[in-house]
């Protein structure tokens, strides 16, 4: 009972922090950050839409898929993937046009330091929000791969793609975003800050 109240609390925190780093931070900056979360950032700069609806729709035959590849990522993600997608779109009135992109920088900084800790506090009690990564895991398995590269490979295609779509100086700071997500992800996930 109480890992599954521990799990509930990661999940509704993880993604509390992911949409107040994607909305406060990157929205207002136009950056990306990799992943499904990254698709929808660049759908929602072009389009409007809203980017949680976004994540949800790409996650659907990524998370049917999981369930013949692998039915534990698919348990473990299944309620992180919902509750981010919908706290995304929940919080986007924290898109402040006061930020724009004369802050990016810091934006890059503190929206990938938000979104990093939100993905590591799901990540220490075994929990995703699903996305390419699960994508990348996947492919890394059955080609022998290893997966931190399959999914580096994915999120960069991501960033450069939506900068090339969005121009201006949005491909440095995204990867500047990217990197932040990646160390505080994984300084939030290793085993010596779950102890």
């Amino acid at each position: 009972m109480m890992n599954f109240l521990h799990k509930g609390i990661a999940i509704f925190f993880g993604s509390l922090l992911i949409a107040i780093g994607v909305n406060l931070f990157l929205v207002p900056a136009k950056l990306l950050d990799g992943g499904a979360v990254g698709i929808g950032l660049v759908s929602h700069y072009v389009t409007g839409v809203q980017i949680g609806l976004v994540v949800l729709l790409i996650n659907i035959p990524i998370f049917v898929l999981s369930w013949y590849k692998n039915r534990s990522f698919f348990y473990n993600g299944l309620h992180g993937m919902i509750l981010s997608s919908f706290m995304i779109d929940l919080f986007s009135p924290l898109q402040f046009s006061e930020w724009s992109t004369s802050a990016s920088f810091i934006n890059a900084i503190l929206g990938g330091i938000s979104v990093g800790i939100g993905i590591g506090g799901m990540l220490q009690r075994n929990i995703s929000i699903g996305g390419t990564d699960l994508l990348g895991l996947l492919f890394a398995r059955r080609h022998n791969i290893n997966p931190g590269f399959t999914i580096f490979i994915i999120d960069f295609v991501i960033v450069f793609t939506g900068s090339l779509i969005l121009g201006g100086d949005s491909l440095f700071m995204s990867c500047l975003t990217i990197f932040f997500v990646g160390i505080t992800t994984s300084l939030m996930s290793s085993r010596i800050w779950s102890k």
